[in-house]
């Protein structure tokens, strides 16, 4: 067993902890990953069956829209069939966030400087309050106040930070504390700085996002880079990768960042090589049939699929399940790292589909009798260093 390799631990910023219904944000808590519906919040069963699909990709929150009175009336029934906290989008109207509270979100999205008057403030932290609500202060470089823009001269981290401070500052005159901040731009450098200057100055929790980042592809590629190095630095409690794409890919681009990091542990990491000349099988279309037939295991394992034995046997060696394409039309299966048994090319995704669920099932049961519920409990070896 080879013991961790202390060039892999992150030394996570120490926030208060706040909380999102039942989940914890901040402190140690594991970062949670979210996402958002683009559905019409007033129409309660669409955004049901959304949030359902965003559930089954592991996401720990969700937030919704709430522009009108019609969809904070929708929100009662769409809390009521969530099984995760759902956090209510408001944007000036205070009642919203009012009724918002009422209907049952877990947390409010707001900018308590935007919603009017002291009054009116102090009417929407009542409500929170008395609904135990959290807030996340939600400040983002394309609407900066018009003072803090003519004081700047542009969107900079210095003005990002005096506003997230600003909102800060109007919930604590309210006694009111539990809230997260979040400080997006789609620039990253903007964004990223924004947050090193925001880490150093309040104990919040922070929201990370990129935000407008783009497309499936550009937006993964913008977001991994600005989040990785935000959370490489230790920053960050809660996660939203923002795509113009299907939420629940959000879902999934933040699970594999937080893995890739080391930071969570949810589903199957499959390492798998670009394939060459020298590839034994099919590299590119296996791998891409497994992650498609192993999407619904969210147990935390590792499976390495490599196109020979250059780097397959050392890839294998800290891998749960590991396959090594070979000669004469059939490769080498590894179990624990070590050498089991050979199989033909043309069984490669059923048999390794199969020993994945296997593998799955004796983690959970292993898990169910230890009494470990959480994704971090289990860590794949690749991660672990086992």
């Amino acid at each position: 067993m080879h013991a961790v390799r202390p060039w892999r631990d992150i030394a996570r910023r120490r926030s208060r902890q706040i909380f999102v219904g039942k989940v914890p944000v901040g402190g140690d808590a594991p970062i949670a990953v979210q996402s958002m519906t683009n559905t019409l919040t007033s129409d309660a069963a669409a955004t049901i069956e959304q949030i359902r699909g965003l559930e089954e990709a592991g996401a720990d929150i969700v937030r919704v829209s709430c522009p009108d009175v019609e969809s904070t009336t929708a929100l009662r029934e769409i809390v009521k069939a969530a099984r995760v906290p759902i956090v209510a989008d408001i944007h000036f109207h205070y009642r919203r966030a009012i009724e918002a509270a009422e209907a049952g979100a877990a947390c409010l999205r707001i900018n308590p400087g935007n919603i009017g008057s002291a009054a009116k403030v102090r009417d929407v932290v009542q409500a929170a309050k008395d609904h135990g609500c959290s807030m996340r202060i939600g400040v983002n470089a394309g609407s900066l106040e018009r003072h803090l823009l003519e004081r700047f001269g542009e969107p900079c981290p210095e003005a990002m930070v005096e506003s997230a401070l600003e909102h800060a500052r109007i919930l604590q005159d309210h006694d009111f504390h539990e809230f997260k901040i979040s400080v997006k731009a789609s620039d990253v450098f903007l964004t990223v700085a924004a947050y090193q200057q925001l880490a150093e100055v309040i104990d919040c929790p922070l929201h990370l996002g990129i935000t407008e980042a783009g497309g499936l592809m550009s937006g993964t590629i913008k977001s991994s880079i600005g989040l990785g190095m935000l959370l490489w630095g230790g920053i960050g409690d809660t996660i939203r990768v923002s795509l113009s794409a299907a939420p629940v890919e959000e879902i999934k681009v933040g699970f594999d960042i937080l893995k890739s990091l080391g930071l969570r542990h949810r589903g199957v990491t499959i390492i798998s090589c670009p394939s060459c000349a020298r590839q034994g099988f099919d590299v590119i279309n296996t791998v891409k049939v497994l992650e498609e037939r192993l999407a619904h295991i969210s147990t935390p394992m590792s499976l390495s699929v490599i196109g020979c034995v250059v780097n397959g046997p050392g890839e294998a060696t800290y891998t749960d399940v590991g396959f090594t394409g070979g000669g004469a039309g059939s490769g080498m299966v590894y179990l624990a790292g070590l050498t089991d048994h050979k199989i033909r090319n043309e069984d490669i995704v059923d048999h390794l589909v199969g020993l994945v669920e296997e593998k799955a099932a004796q983690i959970e049961a292993a898990r169910a009798q230890d009494g470990q519920l959480e994704d971090e409990a289990v860590q794949p070896r690749a991660l672990a260093g086992e």
